[in-house]
Formats: C-alpha cells, structure tokens, sequence
C-alpha cells in the first residue's frame, strides 16, 4: 500500500555520513517536530538526478526555508558513501541531508519502490517528493514513470503557504 496525505511516515533507519562514518537516521527523529522537504529519486549520479531534481533543491534552499521548511532531504536506494560523495559533487553540504536508503527498506514501507532490473539497476525509489509536518505528509507527488515535474523543488514551493 502507497503512502498517502495524512499517513504518518514509518519508521525506519535511514544513513547519513557524518564526521566521515555512516551514522543511523530515525526517521522518528528526523521527521519529529519539524517540517521537512523530503524528495527521493531512483539513484545517485543517474542523469535527471545529478541535472535536475538535487540542483533545483540546492538553489531553492533559501525559498524553502523562508516557506517554513525546517529540513530537506534527499533519499535514495545507495549506500551512504555513494550518497556522501554524491553530496559532495552536487554542492549540497548544509542544505540537503543525504540520506541513504541502502536496502530499501524505507522505500518498500512507503510503497515506493520499483524494478529496474531491466536497466542493472535492482530494486529502486520511484521519484517523488512529499513535505511532512511533524512526522504527517502534507503534500504527496509521485511522477509517472520517466517524468520529471512534480517532484521538483519549484513544484513543492507552490504547495507551501
């Protein structure tokens, strides 16, 4: 089942690089008492990904924070070294936590995940975006396959008061 508006978001452990080592993310805790723009997309360093959906969160730090988000997040099915160097190359340090979903473990409970074995990709996230309010998605936009509009940053912004 596919998570919806009002549906609190599961709980699962997430990893984020920090002070050099993967380091356990709760989302209980990540998510608690705060706003958080959270997108996912189906892996690091893929085209769209790296031109598009990661820079367009980047420069829109400023936007989003002054809408109220506390937070941003990118998730996607690496592991936490691949997410860390990608961080790096896209220059998110400070604005966007990069948060890996190495087993896909966060994807599945949202029911967000996809095949791309066809691609030698395995088991990824489909692309989409969410805010969550205190750990309750407020605004939910999964693209179809291939697409990429409601999932970026200029999007989420018309969604915040």
């Amino acid at each position: 089942m596919t998570i919806k508006l009002g549906d609190k978001i599961p709980s699962a452990t997430l990893m984020e690089m920090q002070d050099g080592k993967p380091a356990p993310v709760s989302t209980d805790s990540f998510f608690g008492g705060k706003k958080v723009a959270l997108f996912a997309l189906p892996g690091a360093f893929t085209p769209t990904c790296s031109a598009k959906h990661v820079p367009g969160f980047v420069q829109n730090f400023d936007s989003l924070k002054a809408k109220g988000v506390d937070a941003i997040a990118c998730v996607s099915v690496n592991d936490a070294f691949v997410m860390d160097a990608w961080g790096k190359d896209q220059k998110s340090g400070g604005k966007v936590h990069m948060l890996a979903d190495g087993n896909g473990d966060f994807t599945r409970a949202l029911g967000l995940e996809f095949d791309a074995s066809k691609f030698g990709m395995g088991k990824r996230s489909q692309r989409y975006s969410m805010i969550v309010d205190n750990g309750v998605v407020k605004a939910m936009n999964v693209e179809e396959p291939g697409a990429f509009e409601v999932s970026s940053a200029e999007h989420m912004i018309t969604q915040l008061p």
